[in-house]
């Protein structure tokens, strides 16, 4: 990792604590998330060359404030603007602030996480703001996570800005009445931030330990929150059960590793052990939600010794009801798999072939490496080959495309 990449996982990490501290400060939510962002590009800017501050969230605090006086004062608004920030005080004493959370070593993570899933906001775009401001994702991650160009997202995340500004939403722990509104919306979130980091959508790495890291943190903390609600012990299990793979998912080149063809060995089984305990309790608990089925399947393909003796029948049916329960083209992918392995591979592509006037997945590159992958179980590897050499072309993931790359080569010599 060079310096740039090592300053962009520091600035990651550190964006939503400084934001958080200058919107429970200063309110003004969108002119706060605008001035974050131009510490960042200062930051991102500076540091690789000049060397990173002793302490970067109090120099990003300081720069960010800077940059939220500069904006109110330029604006030729100044008085509407003026009555929502406050910038009558000397700079030095409206800079001061920050620097109290940076001693106490507060972090806002959760809160801004709720307050980004304002009511106000429609589904999608609480989960666009949230993984914007929380997650630290860019607008082209998150429009690629939502399947949308880049230009829609950005129109989403600029009116859900606005929006968060005309409800007059103040940086508090909402009630417990509004929390059981918003929970739903924040799992989801988590679920997207979590996914983006284990497989990222673009780049030069398959995995951001950053992303997974602070979504498993954060849904600990919602489970603190929330220690009896079956969908977030079934969220959590299912990160922990997925990120227990991570140590084996890619080779020491770098190249993703098929689930079938790790080395189990280096699976983290204490993750394993925790995962599978929330799961069972969730299922136990109750109702039935998609983020408890998925675990279960991620459990059984932990609990296995060896790819050979994974229950596959048992996965299938889980799929199933995941796709009665909560209908998604990656759900039906993910199953065409399984249907393979317990009928065959005509079979599973029979169920692929459902999804090709799906405009949401028809062109994603997924859906031509998962054809390609039961295309050689079939046999027929000129085909194959052609499939994971059109799911290359669509890749943005640089590790996932040369990977895909020699999957074609290998099926048309193999």
């Amino acid at each position: 990792m060079n310096d740039k990449e090592r300053v962009e996982d520091l600035l990651r990490g550190l964006a939503p604590q400084v934001l958080g501290t200058l919107v429970r400060r200063h309110s003004a939510f969108d002119l706060c998330e605008d001035a974050v962002q131009d510490a960042l590009i200062d930051a991102i800017s500076q540091w690789p060359t000049r060397g990173i501050p002793e302490n970067p969230r109090a120099w990003l605090s300081t720069v960010a404030t800077r940059r939220l006086i500069d904006r109110v004062r330029s604006d030729h608004s100044r008085r509407l603007r003026e009555e929502r920030v406050v910038v009558g005080s000397p700079p030095a004493e409206f800079m001061a602030a920050p620097d109290e959370d940076v001693i106490q070593n507060r972090d806002d993570s959760l809160i801004l996480l709720l307050m980004c899933c304002h009511p106000v906001l429609s589904p999608p775009t609480q989960i666009a703001l949230t993984l914007r401001a929380v997650g630290g994702l860019t607008t082209a991650e998150i429009a690629g996570a939502f399947f949308v160009p880049e230009a829609t997202m950005a129109q989403r995340i600029s009116r859900a800005k606005q929006g968060i500004r005309d409800a007059g939403a103040t940086f508090s722990m909402p009630p417990s009445s509004e929390i059981e509104n918003r929970i739903r919306a924040v799992l989801h979130v988590l679920y997207l931030i979590f996914n983006e980091g284990y497989t990222t959508s673009s780049g030069t790495e398959i995995t951001r330990t950053d992303l997974t890291h602070e979504a498993i943190r954060l849904t600990k903390e919602v489970h603190q929150l929330r220690s009896e609600d079956a969908d977030v012990k079934g969220l959590l299990a299912l990160m922990l059960l997925t990120e227990a793979r991570r140590p084996a998912r890619v080779d020491p080149a770098g190249r993703p590793v098929d689930l079938v063809d790790q080395d189990r060995r280096l699976w983290n089984h204490s993750l394993i052990e925790e995962g599978v305990r929330l799961v069972t309790d969730a299922l136990e608990q109750g109702p039935l939600g998609p983020y408890q089925l998925q675990a279960a399947i991620a459990a059984i393909h932990d609990e296995a010794e060896d790819a050979e003796v994974t229950d596959w029948p048992q996965i299938l049916l889980l799929y199933q009801l995941l796709d009665r329960l909560a209908p998604n083209p990656m759900v039906t992918l993910n199953s065409a798999l399984a249907l393979a392995m317990v009928d065959g591979p005509e079979a599973g592509l029979g169920l692929l072939a459902t999804l090709d006037d799906d405009k949401r997945v028809a062109s994603h590159h997924r859906l031509f490496a998962m054809r390609g992958q039961l295309l050689e179980m079939a046999g027929d590897r000129s085909g194959a080959g052609d499939a994971f050499e059109m799911a290359a072309r669509r890749c943005t993931s640089l590790p996932e495309r040369t990977y895909l790359q020699e999957r074609a080569w290998a099926a048309r010599h193999g």
